[in-house]
């Protein structure tokens, strides 16, 4: 199973993880109830950068998590929370009132679809601590200090002008140091336009040596490309092999930086049972996952154990093969687990899965 990894130094055994982001609380009503309809709410933690570093953390990564919290009981909680899973949050800031005026941990409220009715999410993060922190001081040459690979999203900018300095901060801090840098488009129109997504994410690219979500629309600006096909209409939400293969071409030929890119692919055939596959571009290459179909249990954070399998699979140096259908079997595997993160604690049970026969026609 073992590969050469580019993004690996040869001989380099170390695999020290950090991610920077917002973790919220969850509320959701039990038993598939509506909101409206709800007298309890079941409460957990979640957040797509800490999902990630839960599921390392639990497959035996060194995986640290770097936030801001409210100084309060909600916020200690969902640190502790973290912690309990071996995350390290040394770093984690627990603000004050007058360091975040609003003094507040974001919160959204899920309501779980069921057979044909969706699922369904309420934000309730406007003025968060960590979208009120101020980082123009904060020393992210010593944060990042000893990491071997860090991970970022493209929510955490939507949240503000200071969010959006410091991620790139943190790029290019890592890009100085020689960390690895994924990132995951992950665009969320509650939080900002398309415009305003694209605009960022371009700036980010350059910096960015593994890139996941590229999916629902263009990750650069560019008047002049008249694109083919679908391209000036975003990359399609479902395509083909050849269609895929165009867009992470392009991809690399304008950002030759780009050492991996991935997305996964979404079949809905109802609101309890999915399908999915993945793509994913590699040295030169792109390739093409198998088919899992699956119930679900709990849909939140699929995204984020793709991403979190695919690293972690290119830190243990796996195939490409291997890569990508390890990343597809994590995703699949989370959506049986109730909660945001994959908290899988056994690599086997992922690879078990991924090795069984998924493929099917429909």
């Amino acid at each position: 199973m073992e590969h050469g990894n580019p993004l690996l130094k040869e001989g380099d055994n170390s695999r020290r993880f950090i991610t920077i982001g917002e973790i919220m609380l969850r509320l959701t009503p039990p038993n598939y109830e509506k909101i409206r309809l709800a007298s309890s709410f079941e409460a957990s933690y979640g957040g797509s950068e800490a999902n990630i570093a839960l599921a390392l953390a639990n497959l035996g990564i060194d995986s640290t998590f770097f936030t801001v919290v409210p100084n309060n009981s909600l916020g200690k909680s969902a640190v502790r929370m973290l912690r309990s899973n071996d995350v390290h949050c040394t770093p984690v800031i627990l603000s004050t009132p007058e360091q975040t005026p609003t003094h507040r941990l974001g919160t959204y409220y899920l309501e779980t679809g069921y057979g044909i009715r969706a699922s369904k999410v309420t934000y309730d993060r406007k003025n968060s601590a960590i979208a009120e922190y101020d980082f123009s001081s904060y020393d992210f040459d010593a944060l990042l200090e000893g990491f071997t690979w860090l991970h970022l999203s493209g929510i955490t900018p939507a949240l503000g002008a200071n969010c959006r300095e410091m991620i790139l901060r943190c790029l290019r801090t890592a890009r100085e140091k020689g960390i690895t840098t994924s990132f995951d488009g992950n665009f969320r129109s509650s939080l900002w336009s398309w415009e305003e997504a694209r605009d960022f994410c371009t700036e980010c690219l350059p910096y960015v040596d593994v890139l996941f979500g590229i999916e629902p629309y263009h990750l650069w600006r560019d008047e002049d490309d008249q694109g083919k096909g679908d391209w000036k209409d975003g990359v399609p939400l479902q395509p083909s092999y050849e269609q895929q293969d165009e867009v992470f071409r392009r991809f690399v030929d304008r950002y030759p930086n780009l050492k991996c890119i991935a997305r996964h692919v979404r079949y809905a055939h109802s609101g309890s049972e999915n399908s999915l596959k993945a793509y994913m571009w590699y040295e030169g290459h792109t390739f093409e996952s198998k088919l899992f179909t699956f119930n679900i249990l709990d849909r939140v954070g699929g995204g984020d154990a793709f991403a979190s399998g695919l690293i972690y699979a290119m830190m243990n140096r796996y195939r490409p093969m291997d890569m990508v259908n390890f990343a597809v079997a994590s995703s699949a595997l989370k959506h049986t687990i109730r909660g945001d993160a994959n908290i899988t604690d056994d690599a086997a049970a992922i690879r078990n899965l991924m090795n069984m026969n998924y493929d099917i026609k429909r």
